[in-house]
């Protein structure tokens, strides 16, 4: 019989925020736990590290350059997934599976895009996506676009009407998430469902968390990474924060705040799938879309290729089924679609582009992975329009990398027209937290450097991406 399958992922949350990495210094006892009784991915990647493009990733299986989903859906870009791509809820529906979405979409064309004043009442970055090919085979839908009032949200079922919410978006979310597992897994008869729940916190605003979670860092000391710079902060694409180490150190605190009240929402599920006596024939998955770079390098948010941001979570748990323990494989956001699909024993669509890595996973086979692929785009309304007004396709600048198990290399022809390209390497392993980067203005002649280069030059090709290497 199929497994049922719990797919959990956060906004924003990095790797290094966890307890059981022993890395930041925020509470998660629930997933630490968890990972006692999970494998867990050592190098779980995000190939694009922006919400859109890695959900979109997640759900067909493909790189941006191919499901054209290379930056945010938002106001100014006609980006959104595609009806016509085959997802992943499509894939399992066609399957058999009972098939249930709850919370952040962020796939659909923004409705201001199109009309100004939307029968739905979404605003901004936010759509209510009806029924139908854009929803992707899944059948129970409690969802919205993107809309980061984290203690006031709202959702949208079957028709435009818009059901507002006053309890934090996280917890409310794990409510309904609780009922659908509860209805599902009391039937009788049943088929094997498949529930997605996407939560928006910890992504910013960091301060929309419960106060009594907030509570739990007021006056705690916390071990920043070695790597921050706090005095001067912005977003990797130039936005400006408010910087200063007590700044920094306010974000922190209900940064890990949001992710000690998402440890415990989680906590609520993993127990209602063992209280039911699902373990056995659930497979769970725990991860996110990308990381936090929380003042690295005086960075914030994401969209960079350091570790704070490229990095994500990933615990999966099948009992009998997954052995407990860790991996070394390089996971990246195109192989998950393929993957889960794989331990369901569900054929993989000749679209997706990534990786079925369930033999690895489930131990009966290993694949040979040298390497990841990674990219970012100029997204922004302005960076757009800037490219256009000289003729040029922002989707062949920002940058791309690859990311090995020891080392990381990023060619970088930036944001903003003209800027300077720049290769960039890190030896992971002497250089963990990215402080001493090898920089080239060149094209590496010979040795390892080159012989990245190389590889890169070979992903580019795999993905028929216009990026040219001068």
């Amino acid at each position: 019989m199929k497994p049922n399958i719990i797919y959990i992922f956060a906004d924003q949350w990095r790797k290094q925020a966890a307890g059981y990495t022993g890395e930041d210094s925020v509470l998660t006892p629930n997933i630490d736990r968890f990972a006692q009784e999970s494998l867990v991915f050592n190098h779980a990647l995000s190939c694009t590290p922006l919400c859109s493009p890695h959900r979109a990733a997640l759900m067909t299986g493909k790189y941006p350059q191919s499901n054209g989903v290379y930056t945010n859906c938002k106001n100014g870009a006609d980006v959104m997934l595609s009806p016509d791509e085959i997802c992943i809820g499509d894939v399992l529906k066609d399957a058999g599976y009972q098939t249930g979405y709850i919370g952040k979409w962020h796939l659909d064309l923004p409705e201001q895009n199109e009309c100004p004043e939307p029968e739905s009442g979404a605003r901004e970055w936010d759509a209510y996506t009806p029924p139908g090919p854009k929803r992707h085979g899944f059948d129970f839908w409690y969802s919205y676009g993107a809309y980061d009032h984290h203690m006031k949200p709202h959702y949208w079922k079957d028709t435009p009407e818009m059901i507002q919410v006053e309890q934090w978006s996280l917890e409310h979310e794990t409510d309904v998430a609780l009922d659908f597992i509860r209805t599902k897994g009391r039937e009788v008869d049943k088929a094997p469902f498949a529930l997605f729940v996407s939560w928006n916190p910890p992504h910013s605003p960091f301060e929309l968390v419960p106060e009594r979670y907030k509570d739990i860092y007021n006056g705690r000391e916390l071990n920043l990474r070695p790597n921050i710079s706090p005095d001067h902060l912005a977003a990797h694409t130039g936005e400006p924060f408010e910087g200063g180490i007590h700044a920094l150190l306010r974000y922190t605190r209900d940064y890990f705040a949001a992710i000690t009240g998402m440890d415990e929402q989680f906590g609520r599920i993993w127990r209602e799938v063992q209280e039911l006596g699902l373990s056995e024939n659930t497979l769970i998955v725990l991860s996110s879309d990308h990381g936090e770079l929380m003042g690295s390098h005086g960075l914030m948010a994401k969209h960079s290729w350091h570790e704070e941001s490229i990095g994500i979570p990933c615990l999966m748990s099948w009992r009998g089924m997954i052995k407990q323990g860790s991996t070394d494989v390089l996971f990246n956001s195109v192989d998950i679609m393929p993957t889960l699909l794989g331990l369901a024993g569900i054929p993989v669509p000749a679209s997706a582009q990534g990786l079925n890595l369930s033999g690895d996973i489930l131990g009966t086979s290993h694949t040979d992975i040298s390497s990841v692929f990674l990219c970012a785009f100029p997204g922004r309304k302005e960076a757009i329009e800037s490219y256009a007004a000289l003729g040029l396709d922002n989707r062949k600048y920002g940058w791309r990398g690859i990311r090995t198990r020891k080392y990381t290399y990023v060619v970088h022809k930036g944001y903003t027209p003209g800027s300077e390209v720049q290769r960039i390497w890190y030896d992971l392993e002497k250089d963990p937290y990215q402080l001493h980067p090898v920089r080239m203005k060149e094209r590496p002649q010979t040795g390892l450097l080159l012989a990245l280069e190389e590889e890169l030059q070979g992903w580019l090709e795999v993905t028929q991406d216009p990026f040219e290497l001068v």
